[in-house]
């Protein structure tokens, strides 16, 4: 299958370049304190470290907890995303509700193993609480051209997520990760985001954060543009998450406002946008609060 002749759309690198220039041309007039919080409300905050254990991710979410009482004025993040197994310390000890457990799965970061281990840990994710889970395309098979493997890969898994999610009376999004720094060409990343969205996907995300390139502007951009033409076609509206080494308020700022002219303002809420992240938010209060500032 064409997807970029379905679909209409092509890339182009130039016109790419010009339309991230004008963005990044603008932003310094952009900073508010508004969009710094709506920024900040739109974070995944992160850890997925070899040495994370219940005390560390408790600690995280702990001090998330405390932005109600210490910064009254500030929204919460939209989740707190762990590994699987810290799920269910996640969701015991958040503030509220609104806070996600959001885990990464299906064998992250490389998606290497077999499809059942994959769908297994996705179920055990919703089990252990998570509202969001984060899975990575299969690139073993989207790089040999296998298309149709690499969407039932995906197609399994959320049948798998909105199962046992059903079981329990409850929704959960499913997010899936296309690595577009090892898909390296534009076109590439186009294809992987029609692929996925085809698939089952509510949110189309960069990057893992664990490879040498993560998220960037080009592929930032290229994903929108494929999410809007999706939308044009069929009406669902995916949404788009930014991560792998954004760790400042400009960053953070470039992304929403590709995001924001490329989709259009009824995408930048936390159904519809995301940064994936592990240090952008003592990076957003410090801009808020024209002041350093190391809350997490």
């Amino acid at each position: 299958m064409d997807y970029l002749q379905k679909y209409g759309y092509t890339p182009n690198e130039e016109e790419l370049a010009a339309r991230i220039q004008a963005v990044a041309a603008n932003l310094d007039g952009l900073a508010t304190p508004e969009v710094l919080k709506r920024c900040f409300s739109l974070m995944d905050l992160t850890t997925l470290k070899t040495n994370d254990t219940e005390a560390s991710v408790s600690k995280l979410v702990d001090k998330t907890n405390r932005l109600v009482k210490e910064y009254p004025d500030y929204p919460l993040p939209a989740s707190i995303c762990v590994y699987p197994n810290f799920a269910s310390v996640v969701r015991e000890r958040r503030c509220s509700p609104e806070l996600h457990v959001t885990t990464v799965s299906g064998c992250f970061p490389s998606s290497q193993s077999f499809l059942e281990v994959k769908v297994q840990e996705c179920v055990l994710a919703v089990r252990g609480g998570a509202d969001e889970v984060d899975i990575v395309l299969a690139l073993n098979a989207f790089l040999a051209e296998d298309y149709e493997a690499a969407s039932r890969e995906i197609v399994e898994m959320k049948k798998a997520i909105d199962a046992e999610a059903a079981r329990q009376g409850r929704r959960v999004v499913l997010k899936v990760i296309l690595e577009t720094g090892l898909l390296v060409t534009p076109e590439r990343i186009a294809r992987a985001s029609f692929l996925a969205m085809e698939a089952g996907a509510d949110f189309i995300k960069t990057s893992t954060g664990k490879v040498e390139v993560n998220a960037t502007p080009t592929a930032a951009y290229v994903m929108c543009e494929c999410i809007k033409a999706y939308y044009e076609k069929t009406g669902i509206r995916v949404g788009f998450k930014a991560a792998g080494g954004i760790s400042n308020a400009k960053d953070a700022l470039l992304y929403y406002y590709i995001g924001a002219s490329v989709l259009g303002k009824e995408w930048m809420d936390k159904d519809h946008f995301r940064f994936g992240v592990s240090r952008l938010g003592n990076s957003l209060m410090s801009a808020i609060e024209q002041k350093t500032v190391n809350f997490f």
